[in-house]
C-alpha cells in the first residue's frame, strides 16, 4: 500500500479494492496497491503500515490523541482562525455559540436506562447532553475557557456513572452506534485536559465498552437475526463508526481493526461496496439508500464521512478507497438534493441501477424528502477539495449551501462543521487522477476524478504507451467521462488533462485498453501430475488444484476430475476484476443429479459473486451474478439442465448490458438488462471452479479447456471455439 505524510505526523495507509481479507491476513496485513491519485508510494513499506515489528509480529499500535474527528492541530487552526476574525470560520463559531447547547447554563440529565424504540422513548435525553458535552468541548479548546471544560466533564461524569444499558425495539441498535461514537468524540477531545481525572476517563471509557460496543458488536454479527439485506446502510453504518471510534477512544487495536475489517470486506450494507452498489460513468456512485429516501441518504453519507475522517487521523485513508467510491456516492446523494440554474431537480435525470432487497426492488431516485439539508458536507468537500485539490462539485454545492452549520439537531450528526473542517482551499487543484478504462458493449467507457481549479478536461488516446497523443475530447465539464468508439480492435492508451487558469495541467494517469476481444485466461488442464494448472494465456493467472482433484483423459487431451465432495480448483484473487464485456467458456462432463453444484463461482462470499450451475433448483442451466446477494441476482439460463453424462461446451457472454448463455454453440438464454459485469463485483477472493460461495454440493464430473476473454464472442466465434 502505498503511504504519505499527513498532517498530524502519522504514515497514512491508503486502502484499494484489493485489501479485503484483513480476518484472513491477520491485523492490517494488508497488500500492496497503488493506483493514481494515492499519493506517492514507498519502496520500503511493510504490510501492516510500516509498524516495527519483533519476532515477525506487528507492533502494537499506538493510537494519536485526539484524534477521532478532530486532532490537536485541528484546534490550533480553529483558534488562529477565529482570533483574525476569518471567515467562514467566525461565522461557524457564531453558529456554536448560539445553539444553546454550548452554553454553562444546562445541565446533565442522566439515564440508569435509555430507550429508543416502542413505548416509553427517552433517548431525546441522551443525544441532547451527547451534543451539549461535544459542543462545550469545542468551545473549550478553541476559547481556552476551563470553565466550558468542566461543564463538559460534567456532562460526561454524569452519564459515565449512571447509564447501564439501552434498550428499546430495532431502534436501540441505531441509538448505540450513533450516540456511540458521537460520545466517544465528545470524550476524546476532554480526554487531554488536566480537569477530568484519570478514573473518571476510565469509568468513560468501560461505559463505552460495555453499554454502547456490545449492541455495536452484536448487531454487525446477528443484523437482529433479519435478512442481510433487510437494514438499510445506515444501520451498519453508525455501528461501524461507534466501533472504531470506541476502539480509538479505549485504545483498543482490535475494536478499531474489527471496523476497518468490516467496512472493507463485511457482508451488510454498510460495507463500502454495498453502501455505494453500482458506480455510473463519470464516478456518480448510486447510495444504497436512494430508492428510499433523503433523509436516509444524507445520513448515511455523514456517517460514513465521519468513519472516513476518523480513521484518517489515525493515518488510515478510507475517503480513498477503492478509487474513492465515497467521493462517488457522496457526489451523487448531494446531486440528488440538488437542483441546476432552471430550478430543475437533477435527480429526475440522474442515472439509476434498479436496486433489490428483501423489501423490493428501487426503479429510480426516491424524492421523498428532498432536498434534505443534513448539515454534514464541510466534512466531506473540506477533505476531497481543500485538502487534496480535488474537484467535487455536488459536495461543494451542498457545503456552501448549508455554511455555516450549526447544531446537529436531532442528534443524527454533531454540527458546527464549519467551524471545525474548513481548511484553506489549496493554491493549486491536482491533476485529473483515477482515469479506468472499460469495455462496455465493444465500446471505451471512460471515466476520472477532475481538479479543484479545472474549468474543463481533454482526453487523449495513444497507440503506444507514452505516447504520443491525439486529443479526441475537449471541454468536458460535467460529467467526467467519455466514450470512445470506431477504432480498428487493438490497445489504446488514454490520458486526462486539465484546462486550468494557469495553462493546461500536466496529464491523468495512463490507463490502457485492448478493444478486441482477447484470451484474459487459459486453464487447458492438460498436465497428468501435480496440483499446478498453469495459465496457458501467458497472463500468469495459474490456478492450483484443491483437495486432490484427479488428471484424466479429458475432451481435448487431458482435464481434471472432480470428485462432487470437496475437490475444486482455486483461481487467483480479482481474476476477473478487470471485466466488463466478457466470455468465460469450459467443456463440462457433469454426472448429474444435484441441484447448485457450480462449474465455476467467482466471489467474496455471498453478497458479491458470479457461477455458473448446471442445474438451479427446479429449472435448468443458470448464470447468476449479484452484488447484493440472492435477492438482487441478475441471470440468464435455460429451463433444460446441462445434459449429464456427456461432454458439454458452456459459454456465458456479456456485451453491455446483454447476457447470453451458450450450450453446445446455441444460445439457450438472453437477458438484455444486466448491469452487473465482473467488474462490479470487485476483486474477489474466491474464485473456484467446482464450488460454491454457498453451502451447496461440489461439482462431479470433470472440466477441460477452461477460458475467459475479455470481450464478448459472438455466436459464431463460440461455434468456431466449441469446433476448434
Amino acid at each position: 500500500m502505498s503511504k504519505r505524510k499527513p498532517e498530524v505526523s502519522l504514515e497514512r495507509r491508503t486502502f484499494c479494492a484489493g485489501s479485503l481479507s484483513l480476518a484472513t491476513l491477520g491485523p492490517l496485513a494488508l497488500a500492496g496497491c497503488g493506483g493514481a491519485g494515492e499519493g506517492p508510494a514507498s519502496s520500503a513499506q511493510s504490510a501492516d503500515g510500516g509498524r516495527a515489528r519483533a519476532g515477525g509480529a506487528a507492533a502494537p499500535r499506538v493510537f494519536a490523541h485526539p484524534g477521532l474527528l478532530h486532532t490537536e492541530a485541528d484546534f490550533d487552526r480553529m483558534r488562529a482562525k477565529v482570533a483574525a476574525g476569518a471567515q467562514p470560520w467566525t461565522n461557524g463559531w457564531n453558529a456554536l455559540l448560539n445553539t444553546g447547547r454550548s452554553h454553562l447554563n444546562n445541565f446533565p440529565r442522566p439515564l440508569v436506562t435509555v430507550i429508543r424504540g416502542g413505548s416509553g422513548q427517552n433517548f431525546a435525553q441522551l443525544y441532547i447532553d451527547v451534543a451539549r458535552a461535544y459542543q462545550l468541548a469545542v468551545r473549550w479548546k478553541v476559547s481556552g475557557d476551563t470553565a466550558y471544560a468542566d461543564k463538559a466533564v460534567q456532562f460526561l461524569n454524569a452519564w459515565s456513572s449512571t447509564l447501564t444499558g439501552i434498550t428499546g425495539n430495532a431502534d436501540r441498535f441505531l441509538a448505540a452506534g450513533i450516540y456511540g461514537y458521537e460520545f466517544a468524540n465528545a470524550a476524546e477531545i476532554m480526554r487531554t485536559y488536566p480537569g477530568w481525572a484519570a478514573a473518571d476517563l476510565a469509568r468513560f471509557q468501560n461505559m463505552m465498552l460495555n453499554v454502547f460496543y456490545p449492541l455495536n458488536h452484536q448487531f454487525l454479527v446477528q443484523h437482529n437475526d433479519a435478512h442481510i439485506t433487510n437494514y438499510w446502510a445506515n444501520w451498519d453504518q453508525c455501528a461501524l463508526a461507534s466501533i472504531l471510534a470506541i476502539g480509538v477512544l479505549c485504545d483498543r487495536e482490535d475494536l478499531y481493526d474489527e471496523a476497518v475489517t468490516y467496512y472493507l470486506s463485511g457482508a451488510g450494507n454498510g460495507a463500502a461496496s454495498q453502501a455505494v452498489p453500482h458506480v455510473h460513468p463519470g464516478y456518480l456512485g448510486q447510495w444504497q439508500e436512494s430508492s428510499r429516501d433523503q433523509g436516509h441518504c444524507t445520513l448515511g453519507v455523514g456517517l460514513a464521512a465521519a468513519f472516513c475522517e476518523m480513521a484518517w487521523n489515525q493515518g488510515d485513508d478510507f475517503y480513498g478507497h477503492d478509487n474513492r467510491r465515497f467521493l462517488a456516492g457522496a457526489e451523487y446523494v448531494a446531486k440528488s438534493n440538488l437542483a441546476d440554474a432552471n430550478g430543475t431537480l437533477y435527480y429526475t435525470s440522474m442515472p439509476f441501477d434498479p436496486y433489490t432487497n428483501v423489501h423490493g426492488t428501487g426503479w429510480g431516485i426516491s424524492g421523498a424528502g428532498l432536498p434534505f439539508n443534513r448539515p454534514v458536507w464541510e466534512m466531506i468537500h473540506n477533505h476531497y477539495v481543500n485538502r487534496l485539490g480535488l474537484a467535487a462539485p455536488y459536495t461543494t454545492l451542498m457545503a456552501a449551501k448549508l455554511r455555516a452549520e450549526g447544531d446537529g439537531g436531532n442528534g443524527d450528526q454533531l454540527g458546527v462543521g464549519t467551524l471545525t473542517f474548513t481548511r484553506d482551499p489549496v493554491a493549486a487543484g491536482a491533476n485529473p487522477s483515477g482515469l479506468t478504462a472499460n469495455l462496455v458493449g465493444g465500446r471505451v467507457e471512460l471515466s476520472w476524478w477532475g481538479g479543484a481549479h479545472a474549468t474543463s478536461y481533454n482526453v487523449l488516446r495513444a497507440a503506444t504507451p507514452g505516447g504520443p497523443y491525439a486529443t479526441i475530447a475537449s471541454g468536458i465539464t460535467d460529467l467526467l467521462t467519455h466514450t470512445d468508439s470506431g477504432m480498428a480492435p487493438g490497445i489504446y492508451y488514454y490520458v486526462v488533462t486539465a484546462a486550468t487558469p494557469s495553462g493546461e495541467s500536466a496529464p491523468s494517469n495512463e490507463a490502457a485498453l485492448n478493444t478486441a476481444t482477447a484470451l484474459h485466461t487459459w486453464l487447458p488442464f492438460d498436465e497428468a501430475s501435480g496440483t499446478a494448472a498453469p495459465d496457458a494465456s501467458g497472463n500468469g493467472r495459474h490456478a492450483a488444484l484443491v483437495n486432490g482433484p484427479v488428471w484424466t483423459a479429458g475432451k481435448r487431451g487431458n482435464a481434471i476430475a472432480l470428485d462432487g465432495v470437496d475437490d475444486h480448483v482455486a483461481l487467483p484473487a480479482g481474476v476477473a476484476a478487470d471485466l466488463s464485456d466478457f466470455t468465460i467458456a469450459a467443456w463440462v462432463y457433469w454426472n448429474g443429479g444435484r441441484n447448485w453444484e457450480r462449474v465455476f463461482d467467482f466471489g467474496s462470499g455471498t453478497s458479491h459473486y458470479m457461477f455458473l450451475t448446471p442445474r438451479a433448483y427446479r429449472g435448468g442451466v443458470r448464470f447468476a451474478i449479484a452484488t447484493n446477494g440472492g435477492v438482487g441476482e441478475q441471470t440468464v439460463g435455460s429451463s433444460a439442465p446441462l445434459p449429464a453424462g456427456q461432454w458439454v461446451h458452456v459459454a456465458v457472454t456479456l456485451s453491455g448490458a446483454t447476457g447470453t448463455l451458450y450450450v453446445n454453440g446455441a444460445a439457450v438464454g438472453t437477458n438484455t438488462a444486466m448491469t452487473h459485469a465482473p467488474r462490479r463485483i470487485g476483486a474477489t477472493s474466491r474464485n473456484w471452479i467446482g464450488r460454491s460461495q454457498y453451502p451447496d454440493p461440489y461439482f462431479k464430473g470433470m472440466v477441460d479447456d477452461f477460458r475467459i476473454y475479455s470481450g464478448a464472442l459472438s455466436a459464431e466465434e463460440i461455434a468456431a471455439l466449441m469446433a476448434g
